[in-house]
């Protein structure tokens, strides 16, 4: 028997469907309020402040903050290519001793699956290839506000009504999730996202827009930021806003033919089962106990950890790595990291760093599974706070770097019997014949008052970046200071 149909079901069927109705509309009428089919590409101006991702002084801290004085952004939607320059200069932090800021100029590229960068237009425009930069500026590029609605209307987005607007969401190639709110004025409010990084993991990117005004005909917002990780990277002021600017963003011939480097592992012979292991720009040092190994430092990524993985079993087959001792939690010194918890290692690394690495590494990691990933190990710390000794046959000193302005869990290293120095980031050396720097990095006077302090007898200088080993008088010319004869 038909049941009849009661006055207050059909109420709720009719609200229900203009609910559906008003939704599904407002995704048409935010294109229409944004001109979004007139509008194939966009140039938009701005002033505000730039922040380094993954370089937080403190694991409780904001990343770093830059003063940017000219962001430019061209954008061609059709092709999905985009074209950003900025210049900016590093923000005065009186809490912390910092090198002088010098301007820096950034000329970023993407089209497509390829990504480069060009270098100032005052030396010779030789593009660098940029492909792990790809996941993040295509990001960028539908995380404004035309680029959602365009990249909504083909991706066959869902929408459910707020309280004060409407939620759009999609998924791009099968893998990248979109979020975004448009306001009762169809105007978009957010676009969040999530991309890869070997720290965080699936990490959430949130774009939020305020203010929007017409720029020349264009509807577009005037107040832009966006958080990654949880803290801002970009806070932008618009000041110019342009339709269908007229812009090449052609590939050239040696991004098109790029391929990834390759990974190589170099070892240097530092002393009797110390080597060096260089041939990428982070390095890092094995060391031979009886039994095991200890190795100084993760860089960058898994890829990178794997090859150091491969090389320490050329060098020691037969011994584990029982310990890997991390300088600091920066995230190119940390990327490698979770490759050896997978591999068994245990982590060893300021106290500070520890709770930090236990929350990151229980972060959803989906988009691009790591070994980690699918092995799900839980990770094993051996924390320090200013100092602490490993090693049987041959001795480690752990010591933490106090006072730095770069990272305040920034640990070096130290080989009493062979008197070798490991450190990142404090000291980069230049190559043989470049001139010393006109004032000393404070990082590197820094260090040098450590060394003082802790009455480390140093010989070697085996510095996680830079292109040799070097001695404690170079640290010495380096801050300005004369050399010393050897204690040998």
């Amino acid at each position: 028997m038909r049941r009849p149909t009661t006055p207050q079901l059909t109420l709720s069927v009719t609200l229900l469907a203009a609910a559906f109705a008003a939704h599904a509309a407002s995704l048409q009428e935010a294109a229409s309020t944004l001109g979004v089919d007139k509008t194939q590409a966009i140039e938009f101006a701005a002033t505000g402040h730039w922040f380094q991702f993954g370089q937080a002084p403190n694991v409780k801290q904001p990343w770093p903050r830059f003063d940017v004085q000219k962001y430019v952004a061209d954008i061609d939607y059709a092709k999905g290519a985009s074209r950003v320059q900025i210049t900016r200069l590093q923000s005065d932090d009186p809490q912390r001793r910092r090198p002088a800021p010098t301007t820096q100029w950034l000329d970023q590229y993407v089209n497509g699956k390829l990504a480069w960068n060009l270098p100032p237009v005052s030396q010779p425009q030789t593009a660098t290839p940029q492909l792990a930069a790809v996941e993040e500026r295509q990001a960028e590029i539908l995380s404004t506000p035309q680029g959602f609605i365009k990249a909504a209307l083909v991706n066959q987005a869902s929408s459910k009504p707020l309280k004060n607007g409407v939620e759009i969401r999609f998924t791009v190639d099968g893998k990248y999730q979109y979020v975004g709110t448009l306001n009762v004025g169809n105007e978009v409010e957010k676009v969040s996202t999530w991309i890869d990084n070997p720290v965080l993991g699936d990490t959430l990117v949130e774009t939020e827009f305020a203010k929007y005004k017409d720029f020349g005909g264009v509807r577009f917002p005037s107040e832009i930021v966006r958080l990654q990780g949880g803290h801002p990277v970009l806070a932008l002021r618009i000041n110019d806003v342009k339709a269908n600017p007229s812009i090449d963003l052609t590939p050239p011939d040696n991004v098109k033919n790029a391929q990834p480097p390759a990974i190589t592992v170099s070892a240097d012979k530092l002393a009797d089962g110390v080597f060096y292991l260089t041939g990428g720009t982070h390095h890092s040092v094995a060391i031979e106990q009886k039994d095991h190994i200890v190795l100084v430092e993760a860089p960058l990524n898994e890829a990178r950890s794997q090859a150091l993985i491969a090389k320490v079993g050329e060098l020691f087959p037969g011994k584990p790595i029982k310990y890997l001792v991390n300088s600091h939690v920066h995230f190119d010194h940390s990327g490698g990291l979770r490759t050896f918890v997978d591999a068994g290692a245990t982590i060893v690394t300021h106290k500070l760093n520890a709770p930090y690495y236990q929350k990151a590494w229980g972060n959803p990691h989906t988009l691009n599974p790591d070994a980690l990933a699918r092995s799900k190990k839980a990770p094993r710390f051996e924390t320090f706070g200013d100092k602490l000794v490993l090693g049987d046959s041959r001795k480690i000193e752990i010591h933490n770097i106090a006072n730095s302005g770069h990272n305040d869990g920034f640990a070096l290293v130290y080989l009493p019997a062979e008197k070798i120095l490991i450190e990142a980031d404090a000291y980069t050396p230049a190559a043989a014949g470049v001139p010393l720097p006109a004032s000393p990095n404070p990082y590197s006077v820094n260090l040098y008052n450590n060394i003082q302090r802790l009455k480390l007898d140093v010989d070697k200088i085996a510095a996680l970046h830079g292109p040799r080993v070097v001695t404690l008088n170079d640290l010495r010319a380096a801050i300005g200071l004369g050399t010393v004869a050897s204690a040998k």
